[in-house]
């Protein structure tokens, strides 16, 4: 799979950013206030108290320190819990709209583009604001794009998916050049009332240029050797929420309508999954394990990715090898891997090789490896 590149990735990162301090003191006091207004019916123990979180059990739990959202006030606020975020009038840009541009605008930049380079728009990303007109639609319209533009959602590994798409897509010469979009808004399908999961996720964009390597003026392109996907069915990671909602009112405002997973689970068989994939895909390309420079892994928690990393060097990666940015941004879904990508690729030297890989809801697994030109 020669001659196809990346050659641009852009980033957009909200302004604002909540700690661990800050959201273990929102939690924590609607803890006390939900055990002290339920005290009858936990005494006479027909309910449970619910458990306060502290910062300790988020950082060992995950790696996670900090996470970008679009709303602050919102999810900290011990009655609400919740961004908020006004929804906008349909003359107006849509919020993954606008986040897209911006984080579009730069890869063009970086990848010396202009809008009449670029002849599909994919935004792959795990929950669209809206079932339709497409976000891409817009996006590309935002942009002034001409071509054709279309949404995926293979949760936390749409922008590997996204890739393959893309690279098909200029291989059947439907495209010479696409732009992959990643607008993350991650806290809006979040539970911040539950304890186990309302740290994990934060808010963010990503965008990748892929094109034919002939075309590409970029100062710093990577030839995509390889793609890899797989998906095997499991409901250990799961949102019902859905426009049939409506035609079961038990159903309406369940946890189960925003993120929940059986952590736990997910651990055990994910790592080994993604670990194979890697090594088998490297195997298949024939190249070494000691020939790689660096892996961009997924960004949903720390201690998966040094499992990761050690089933496929034989030892824990270091963090040249394998950077982390969830203990920043926390677990961005499908952006995690290419926002490693767009920040630690800048030291490689022509003929160095990486491998970007994404895990998660599905399972779904995409690795693409990928060689400095």
């Amino acid at each position: 799979m020669s001659n196809i590149v990346i050659s641009g990735t852009g980033l957009y990162t909200p302004a604002q950013s909540i700690s661990n301090e800050e959201l273990v003191e929102s939690f924590n006091t609607y803890v006390a206030n939900f055990n002290q207004t339920h005290a009858e019916e936990i005494t006479a123990g027909e309910m449970e108290a619910l458990a306060e979180s502290s910062v300790e059990f988020i950082e060992k739990a995950s790696g996670i320190k900090s996470r970008y959202v679009m709303d602050k006030s919102g999810i900290l606020d011990p009655t609400r819990m919740c961004p908020a975020i006004p929804e906008r009038s349909n003359d107006e840009p849509s919020i993954q709209c606008e986040i897209s541009v911006k984080a579009s605008l730069q890869a063009m930049e970086n990848a010396r583009k202009k809008p009449e380079d670029i002849d599909a728009v994919i935004v792959a990303c795990s929950n669209m604001q809206r079932a339709y007109p497409a976000m891409a639609v817009e996006v590309q319209n935002a942009l002034g794009i001409r071509g054709f533009g279309f949404d995926m959602n293979v949760a936390c590994s749409s922008a590997t998916f996204g890739i393959q798409t893309a690279v098909d897509s200029i291989k059947n010469a439907n495209a010479n050049s696409v732009l992959v979009v990643d607008p993350e808004i991650c806290s809006g399908h979040l539970n911040f009332r539950d304890r186990d999961a309302h740290f994990i996720f934060g808010d963010v964009c990503t965008a990748i240029i892929l094109e034919k390597a002939e075309t590409t003026t970029s100062n710093n392109s990577f030839e995509i050797l390889s793609t890899k996907l797989q998906t095997v069915f499991s409901n250990n990671i799961r949102n019902n929420f859905g426009f049939l909602n409506r035609g079961d009112d038990r159903g309406i405002g369940n946890p189960d309508k925003l993120f929940v997973q059986e952590g736990r689970k997910v651990f055990k068989e994910v790592c080994p999954m993604v670990a194979q994939q890697i090594t088998d895909h490297l195997q298949a390309e024939g190249i070494a394990v000691d020939s790689l420079k660096r892996m961009w892994l997924h960004q949903a928690n720390l201690a998966m990715n040094q499992l990761i990393s050690k089933r496929v060097l034989g030892r824990i990666a270091t963090d040249a090898e394998s950077p982390t940015i969830l203990d920043e941004y926390a677990n961005t879904s499908s952006a995690g891997s290419i926002i490693a990508f767009h920040m630690y690729n800048q030291d490689f030297k022509p003929g160095e090789i990486g491998v970007i890989c994404s895990f998660g809801a599905g399972y779904s697994i995409g690795s693409v490896i990928v060689r400095k030109r």
